[in-house]
């Protein structure tokens, strides 16, 4: 009995939660009534800002980009050295296993050394910034761009320096344009 009085009550009280929200929700809704064309005005307005400010966080969002790759990579790189250790330092590791960690080591370290040289290179070559990917069958290079595209002779010089200092070759070499 006293369960059944507990349960009607709550279930009033839920009810009466209920027909307050519509009501409220009526109040509010019937108290501004129609827009009128100031109010639209004013609105398109602040679109317009907001989208110019949005055109303007992208063009510094450009430079982040490349700060934020390269601090992905690293991560990336540093998660899977630690794997690599910690696989080395299991005492069920046999010698085969500790050889194959090194060599893995070993070409991560050869991999991090010929991306730095490379995007040194091509800050050298007046690319305002970049990003170099080595994986195992390729070559990513992200750029900035112009709206327009990157021009054939600014392709050419990518893939020149990614040939001269790898041994891939152009059909293993991947560019993306960040637009600025």
């Amino acid at each position: 009995m006293m369960k059944n009085r507990k349960r009607n009550l709550t279930m009033l009280a839920v009810v009466m939660f209920v027909c307050a929200a519509v009501a409220l929700n009526w109040t509010y809704n019937s108290r501004w009534g129609k827009p009128d064309a100031e109010m639209v005005y004013a609105e398109d307005e602040a679109m317009m800002a907001a989208q110019i400010d949005f055109e303007e966080s992208l063009m510094t969002a450009g430079t982040e980009y490349f700060a934020e790759a390269r601090l992905t990579r690293q991560v990336s790189r540093d998660e899977a050295l630690e794997l690599l250790q910690t696989a080395a330092a299991s005492e069920s590791a046999s010698q085969e296993t500790i050889d194959s960690v090194m060599n893995a080591i070993s070409y991560m370290a050869t991999c991090t050394m010929q991306e730095a040289q490379i995007e040194n290179l091509l800050l050298a070559k007046d690319f305002a910034d970049c990003v170099v990917y080595i994986g195992n069958d390729s070559v990513t290079v992200a750029v900035p761009s112009p709206m327009e595209g990157l021009s054939q002779e600014a392709v050419a010089r990518i893939t020149d320096v990614i040939c001269t200092e790898t041994t891939y070759d152009a059909t293993q070499l991947s560019i993306i344009e960040v637009k600025a």
